[in-house]
């Protein structure tokens, strides 16, 4: 069958369990072409089509039947399209026709192939219907309201009729459906159809004499599901398809969906064992516990199999003891999978994009669909482990369209999202070839955060292109975070946002660090003979400490030349500073760094070869991954660390060197990028521009040349915020907000756009 459909109020209208059902049902049926018919124009039909919940549309008709072009490529069909244009003059020659008419003031909508004004009744004048019969054109009054110049004989009836002609379908199979006079020309033709419930009087009156025209109870979505039964479309099983088992509740209340496990995997012998988490954020720990008190719950995470599917153990157990009613639900994936999934598409297409990298992305179409199949898989996992009413907690942009698909799987659960990493600015963002469909698919989620304002203001940026949102609630950003102190600060930011009538929540929420962590470090009675080990080591020298992760987005080798500038400029500090700098290396397989690496280590070569001097070397270079451990102690003895990377969501390790040395009672200076989350909320840092090599340099010299009681009170700003904000902070803070969003909002929330079309009746005057 071809389904038909007006959309305010018909295809986009009744309630929410009619909409999904009739949505899910046109998914479970392939050999159902639908096609939009519509008053709106083509750009306000578009953000639709980003909406995953709503079915792709085979053909779209638009501006009241001017516009017909192809669902998927968004191009005009020919030669329908065509045959169109040859009626239509133009519209600067029907504005230039209009022009001395004051009583008709221009519609500031977007629309083709027709001009539509504003205008009383009585400004129908015989000369206006004059004026547009010398254009060979149509003149549509509707609404007590609008009014519109068409091209002759063209309207929504006609279009479709040809369209239908066009694709040689039986027009006994067309079902046609809408709810205002605007859609009169459709039932007019040869086909079936339906007013649905709540429809315009007038409409139900003019079709009220039609044998073919069934008149239905329920609103919208609910009143097409009738009449598809009513017509005995697809057969006696009709609208009873059943959609399958993905809407199934589970029993968890709370359930986290990120990419790593609770738990290591590692094999040993040849068997699969499982032992405690190494996280170096304190990010797994923390989650975990939230189900310490006892708390049901699931944990979606992937693991890696091969094989035979039936030989794999969906469910395990995490830790019987502190959690003993969470399980880990896993997802199994390929080597192929997590190869491209992971290590090729998520780091060598958004990583770099995110972090305003995007010329050195790489997008493949074979990579995307690879993408969306593992995220459906995570859906569909997280779907049959939520509880009814359950809230789900997504983690980062690895698992982006999760949201899309569990939206349409379980449409009762509150989906809370955090983007670990930085969200980039519209300019940015727009280069990636799928972002309708990654922002659609956020845009399904109850509440999303970020680390700070600067990031969750970029995405509303982002959306506002992809979706007609309506900014409804801000908050001032001080004094929790910076507002003009840097380059990520902001004065304000949205915390709610409005799709039509659907709500959805924003915050900033910076991962906090895990004081406990370092604190059991410092309390062991080795730390403190490391210390006294490297501190006789570098012979009272000065160190400058640097331990970021192998990546282009680091900034290292611009680092690196800073510190080669720091030496020349200042003479005075060569053998009496000492820059070590720990790389850590990228994970196996990932051979996109291999390039910067032999550039990071040929230029720590050219400045030991040409600085070096007996007994002192300027840059000690480790490019391996030091333990925790043994990272505290260069934590303490540091006189300054200098983390600078060119774009960063957060920086974690920044906190640690400031926890550090407050808990140590030190007097070390923090060098911060200004383009970190972190600069956003770390009071007392010394802030930089990495872009600037000369600043660079500049803001190294004067952390070193600090006085103590300057640097003392800088670092005392910064650990306090440290110490407040910690990991355990940021869990509940980010879940305290779910809880009060979804509490305040329920009753308004509903999931799919509705609004006004820009012609919502027709009469044809001429």
């Amino acid at each position: 069958m071809l389904l038909a459909t007006d959309l305010d109020g018909t295809f986009l209208g009744g309630d929410l369990e009619g909409r999904t059902r009739l949505y899910q049902f046109i998914a479970a049926h392939p050999q159902i072409d639908l096609v939009f018919v519509t008053g709106r124009g083509l750009e306000s039909v578009i953000p639709l089509l980003s909406d995953p919940t709503i079915p792709q549309p085979s053909y779209i008709i638009c501006d009241v039947g001017c516009t017909v072009v192809d669902g998927e490529t968004l191009q005009p069909l020919h030669p329908l399209q065509g045959e169109i244009d040859l009626l239509w003059p133009g519209e600067r020659t029907v504005e230039q026709q209009l022009a001395h008419i004051d009583t008709i003031q221009r519609q500031e909508v977007p629309q083709e192939r027709r001009v539509s004004y504003f205008c009383e009744a009585d400004a129908v004048t015989e000369e206006i219907e004059a004026l547009v019969e010398a254009l060979d054109c149509d003149l549509l009054y509707s609404a007590n309201r609008y009014l519109d110049v068409l091209p002759r004989g063209i309207n929504k009836g006609h279009t479709l009729t040809r369209l239908v002609q066009h694709l040689g379908i039986d027009p006994q199979r067309v079902l046609v459906a809408g709810d205002t006079l605007n859609d009169l020309s459709m039932y007019h033709q040869a086909f079936n159809g339906v007013c649905v419930g709540e429809s315009e009087d007038a409409l139900l009156d003019a079709t009220r004499h039609l044998g073919r025209v069934y008149h239905a109870d329920s609103a919208g979505c609910g009143g097409i599901l009738e009449a598809i039964s009513y017509f005995g479309y697809l057969g006696p099983a009709g609208i009873d398809v059943e959609i399958g088992d993905s809407c199934q509740s589970g029993k968890s209340d709370l359930v986290i969906v990120y990419h790593r496990l609770p738990y290591e995997e590692v094999k040993e012998d040849g068997t699969l064992k499982r032992r405690r988490p190494r996280s170096p954020n304190g990010i797994i720990p923390t989650l975990l516990s939230l189900f310490g008190s006892g708390r049901s719950g699931s944990w979606v995470a992937w693991s890696q199999h091969e094989g035979d599917p039936s030989t794999f153990e969906t469910h395990t157990e995490v830790d019987p003891v502190n959690c003993p009613r969470l399980t880990a639900a896993r997802v199994p994936l390929t080597a192929e999978q997590v190869d491209v999934f992971y290590k090729k598409f998520s780091k060598e297409a958004f990583w770099p994009t995110l972090h305003t990298f995007w010329e050195r992305a790489s997008f493949e179409e074979s990579h995307w669909e690879v993408f969306l199949e593992v995220n459906k898989l995570f859906a569909e996992r997280t779907a049959a482990e939520a509880a009814t009413g359950a809230t789900v907690w997504i983690h980062d942009y690895n698992l982006w369209m999760v949201p899309a698909f569990l939206r349409e799987m379980r449409p009762d659960v509150t989906i809370a999202f955090f983007h670990h990493t930085y969200f980039p600015s519209a300019d940015v963002f727009n280069v990636v070839p799928w972002r309708r469909a990654i922002i659609g698919s956020l845009l399904q989620c109850d509440y999303i955060g970020f680390h700070i304002p600067r990031q969750a203001e970029n995405f509303v940026d982002v959306a506002r292109g992809v979706m007609p949102l309506e900014v409804v609630e801000k908050s001032n950003c001080a004094p929790r975070f910076f507002t003009y102190g840097c380059a990520v600060g902001l004065d304000e930011m949205t915390t709610r946002i409005k799709l039509n009538d659907r709500h959805i929540g924003l915050g900033a929420h910076p991962v906090g660090l895990d004081m406990s962590r370092v604190e059991k470090v410092l309390a062991d009675p080795g730390t403190q003979q490391r210390m006294n080990e490297l501190r006789e080591e570098l012979h009272g020298q000065r160190l400058v400490l640097s331990v970021e992760r192998l990546d282009f987005t680091k900034g290292i080798l611009e680092k690196l030349e800073a510190f080669e500038r720091l030496l020349g400029d200042h003479p005075e500090l060569v053998e009496k500073v000492t820059l070590i700098m720990v790389c850590v290396p990228a994970a196996s397989g990932m051979t996109i760094y291999d390039e910067l690496q032999a550039q990071i280590e040929q230029t720590v070569g050219r400045i030991n070869g040409h600085l070096a001097t007996v007994g002192w070397t300027p840059v000690q270079f480790f490019f391996r991954a030091l333990p925790f451990e043994e990272l505290v102690t260069y934590y303490a003895m540091a006189d300054v660390m200098w983390i600078t990377p060119l774009r960063d969501g957060l920086n974690l390790v920044a906190k640690e060197y400031v926890a550090t040395q407050g808990l140590t009672d030190g007097c070390g200076v923090l060098v911060l990028s200004e383009f970190t989350g972190a600069a956003a909320e770390l009071r007392g840092a010394v802030l930089t521009n990495p872009h600037d090599p000369r600043e660079l340099a500049d803001s190294c010299y004067f952390a070193l040349n600090i006085g103590r009681a300057e640097a003392r009170s800088r670092l005392a700003e910064a650990y306090e915020v440290v110490s407040h904000y910690d990991i355990n902070y940021w869990t509940q803070d980010f879940l305290s907000s779910v809880k009060t969003y979804a509490a305040s909002y329920a009753g308004e929330v509903t999931r799919l756009p509705q609004a006004e079309e820009t012609t919502p009746g027709e009469t044809a005057v001429a």
